[in-house]
């Protein structure tokens, strides 16, 4: 692990807990997911918007 890494680590999860670690990564992964389903959304949405405007 480089220096870098370690700091950068360090900086965000020096003063937690275990659980308090843990429960950020969940949120993290949480998070992630979420805006993957909106990005998705949004594609639909779009090809749907595409779809009504050449068939009006």
């Amino acid at each position: 692990m480089s220096e870098g890494t370690f700091y950068n680590w360090r900086a965000k999860f020096g003063g937690m807990t275990v659980s308090e670690a843990k429960r950020l990564k969940a949120l993290e992964d949480e998070n992630a997911k979420l805006w993957k389903l909106l990005a998705e959304q949004m594609l639909d949405l779009a090809a749907i918007k595409e779809l009504v405007s050449t068939k009006g």
